[in-house]
């Protein structure tokens, strides 16, 4: 099947289009644009296509790369960077991982049509966000027919007549069209020269920074997924501002890293700020959870079987909502609203003092009474 060109079109068009109000930006703003691969010589000189340039504060912003494992037949897969520019829609795809890119571009493909294997490593999709959140998204994907294989892992790749035959390491196979791999990004600092400097870096090649953003080498900033701390694009944008307002505006600033709102672009969306369950009871010594899960308006009238799952994390000790967590339509834009009362402060008692938008979803929010009553442990 021919993928859809119009919108491939229009993608094109609108990365064009973006891309050159970001160069008017800078050329409006005098900056000079130099193209080319860049290293540094020292901690104050760059060295561009056999040209030296100095000054006196550098700032390496260069984001990060799809990475992808050493297994046989990994020529043959793409990444996200291929994944928006594919000539013809597959029928099959296999996408392999458990993360952001992964599950929004398995809601997207199984949207346009095709038939979607995901390959996780663990038994649930997201890694790192809260577990009610994971759970209700791999039963609401599960539900528009994406097949999640948990608990897989997989060996070789090989090239078939028909397309690509993936063999997982238990032995199963899986013919498919198309092979995508979103296992992680690594920080793109190769062939920079910031170790030859004295710039610290992880094992990963992150570049080790300090709370104003500098690295060991005290006139050299790092700001984005090249510091590997909260890889999104705003909390990149507000680490350069931060940097710009200190050195330049006479008005020092610090990013702050805590309760940085964040979205899922699945197919449910998902909003979420502040911490999970898990991190709040390893951080305060009782939590109440709040948590409800139904069928919006629009899909009882309609007949449709998908669910909105909401979720409040609060420390008991304060009755202060540390964590806000939503699965379903709108729930990024919803989100982004309660992101402004968690970084407040605000308490359980202020939510239910707070009168609900009827009929939403998000009404739910400020509507929630009953506690969560988890099983105790045998331990506890």
């Amino acid at each position: 099947m021919r993928a859809a060109p119009k919108l491939i079109a229009a993608k094109d068009k609108e990365i064009g289009r973006l891309s050159q109000i970001y160069i008017n930006m800078l050329n409006n703003s005098g900056v000079e644009i130099i193209n080319g691969h860049a290293a540094l010589v020292d901690p104050h000189t760059v060295e561009v296509a056999g040209r030296t340039y100095t000054a006196e504060k550098i700032l390496i912003a260069t984001g990060s790369w799809p990475e992808v494992p050493n297994i046989p037949g990994i020529e043959h897969v793409i990444s996200s960077n291929e994944a928006l520019d594919l000539e013809a829609l597959p029928r099959r795809i296999v996408i392999v991982g458990g993360g952001y890119i992964a599950v929004e571009f398995a809601g997207i493909f199984n949207g346009f049509g095709s038939d979607v294997v995901e390959i996780i490593r663990r038994e649930q999709v997201l890694r790192g966000f809260d577990e009610d959140l994971r759970v209700y998204l791999g039963e609401e994907m599960r539900g528009r027919g994406i097949d999640i294989r948990s608990n897989t892992q997989v060996a070789r790749i090989d090239k078939t007549a028909g397309g690509y035959r993936v063999t997982t390491t238990a032995g199963g196979k899986i013919e498919t069209d198309c092979v995508m791999y979103a296992t992680g990004r690594k920080p793109n600092t190769k062939r920079l020269g910031l170790a030859e400097i004295g710039v610290e870096m992880k094992e990963n090649g992150a570049i080790v920074v300090d709370e104003w953003q500098r690295s060991a080498v005290k006139n050299i900033y790092a700001i984005g997924d090249v510091t590997d701390r909260i890889n999104l694009t705003p909390v990149a944008i507000a680490e350069g501002r931060a940097i710009a307002e200190t050195l330049y505006n006479d008005n020092p600033i610090r990013m702050d890293h805590a309760d940085v709102p964040s979205a899922v672009f699945s197919n449910p969306p998902i909003g979420t700020v502040g911490l999970s369950e898990d991190e709040a009871r390893g951080q305060y010594r009782e939590v109440d959870i709040y948590q409800t899960c139904f069928r919006p308006m629009k899909n009882t009238l309609s007949g449709r079987a998908e669910r909105t799952f909401l979720k409040l994390v609060v420390d008991a000790g304060t009755d202060r909502v540390v964590g806000c967590h939503m699965l379903g339509p709108d729930a990024p834009e919803i989100v982004q609203g309660l992101a402004i009362a968690i970084k407040s402060g605000a308490t359980k008692k202020m939510f239910d003092q707070t009168v609900g938008i009827h009929p939403s979803a998000a009404e739910e929010f400020v509507t929630m009474r009953e506690k969560t009553v988890r099983p105790k442990l045998a331990a506890e």
